[in-house]
């Protein structure tokens, strides 16, 4: 591909795939005719129909820079292999979600026609009629370009009511039939407008204001995305689905609905004005700017896990304010915020374990301790060897009443004890 073939968003045939260029980069390879047949008659399925029907030929769409290039299959590989051999994935793969980098469907294309006449045949074509062909769609392709939503800074497409209605054009433009001398017939070009049931989610948040969640403004990319790609076991899902869930309504039937990243990435630049939405967890660990605030914020508190919630709040707005005189809106912060100080709380809850671990242990190697220095202390006051209890009591770390009070239960139990038989 050449710089001239990569200019931006410009519907065009690629350089290798032109006359002009001989064809350079086309290598078809059609099945002999031999290979190509119908036996509606045969008695078993895989006889049915000759090796080379399943063979594939291709246009292929860049839907990010208008790139049209097209090619084939090879018939001799196995059905299960067609993926591996296309430059994309077909329309019909995709679905109206985001689509894949970098953004390359393909259009198979039909080569089975039948008439009473002649029955089932195959007209597979040249390199001259799929660069016709790709010429034809172009216009389409063009549209495709201009209206796919691209979202954030990365620029990921998007499906959009009029990209997918664009789409509509190249299948039908891309379908052929035979007239009965055999002459390869093409539909007429057109430019379809997009369908009242085709609807884009930014529409549907302009006429349900009140379903809008304000907190999209301040939303981080993955939070938006997550919000975007909201499932239902049944009805709608996405965008207008989770609003209407959530507001316990109901959305009609028959609609279909798309752009939904890029209606809430719309959403929050308009909540976000002039200033540029900025991750709060990049702006302040990454960031001069971010990193001084952080630490002039030092002073609220000695840790985070210590600051009740009106705290965090001001903190939090302190941190939006000086976000603000950098031209830009913290997104994500007081979830950043709150995900901090639980990391540093969930750092005192472990602490407050392996402080109770060690008291335990220590409780129970005191308790043990305790006891043995009791029997001691009993067996030193059964020798009755005359030293005072203020002695005995100095050498066991105790109160003298502690060792008087134990002589005196000893002498009890001995006087109190049965004589021996």
């Amino acid at each position: 591909m050449t710089a001239a073939d990569s200019a931006p968003g410009t519907a065009r045939v690629l350089t290798g795939y032109r006359p002009e260029d001989g064809f350079m980069a086309v290598e078809l390879d059609p099945p002999p005719a031999e290979y190509v047949w119908h036996d509606e008659h045969a008695e078993q399925q895989e006889q049915r129909y000759g090796p080379g029907v399943g063979y594939r030929q291709w246009l292929a769409v860049d839907a990010r820079g208008g790139g049209v290039w097209f090619g084939d299959i090879d018939w001799r590989a196995a059905g299960e292999d067609l993926g591996s051999q296309l430059p994309g994935l077909p329309r019909r793969a995709l679905g109206d979600g985001t689509v894949p980098a970098p953004g390359v469907m393909v259009q198979l294309l039909g080569h089975l026609t039948h008439d009473e006449r002649h029955g089932c045949s195959w007209r597979f074509f040249t390199a001259e009629e799929l660069y016709a062909l790709a010429l034809r769609i172009l216009p389409a392709v063009q549209r495709l370009v201009d209206s796919i939503h691209r979202i954030g800074p990365e620029g990921e497409l998007e499906w959009s009511a009029e990209a997918a209605t664009a789409w509509d054009d190249i299948e039908h433009a891309t379908t052929h039939a035979s007239a009965p001398s055999g002459e390869l017939l093409w539909p007429g070009p057109r430019t379809t407008p997009t369908p009242a049931w085709r609807v884009e989610v930014g529409a549907f948040l302009a006429m349900n204001p009140d379903l809008c969640d304000p907190s999209w403004g301040l939303a981080t990319d993955a939070e938006l995305d997550a919000y975007a790609d909201y499932r239902s076991d049944s009805g709608y899902g996405g965008v207008p689905g989770r609003m209407c869930r959530a507001a316990d309504r109901q959305i009609e039937d028959g609609f279909t609905f798309y752009g939904h990243r890029a209606a809430l990435y719309a959403y929050r630049a308009q909540a976000c004005g002039d200033r540029t939405p900025t991750d709060a967890r990049v702006w302040l660990e990454t960031t001069e700017a971010g990193r001084s605030t952080w630490e002039a914020a030092k002073p609220l508190g000695a840790t985070l896990a210590d600051v009740p919630d009106c705290a965090l709040a001001a903190l939090a707005e302190g941190f939006q304010s000086a976000a603000h005189q950098e031209g830009l809106v913290l997104t994500g912060l007081n979830a950043h915020l709150r995900r901090l100080r639980a990391e540093e709380r969930s750092a005192v809850d472990q602490q407050l374990v392996r402080e109770a671990e060690e008291v335990e242990r220590l409780e129970n190697a005191l308790k043990d301790f305790r006891a043995a220095r009791n029997r001691t202390v009993t067996r030193i006051l059964a020798w009755s060897d005359g030293r005072s209890d203020g002695e005995i009591a100095r050498l066991a770390s105790m109160p003298d009443d502690y060792v008087s009070d134990w002589r005196a239960r000893l002498t009890d139990e001995q006087t109190t004890a049965p004589p021996a038989p």
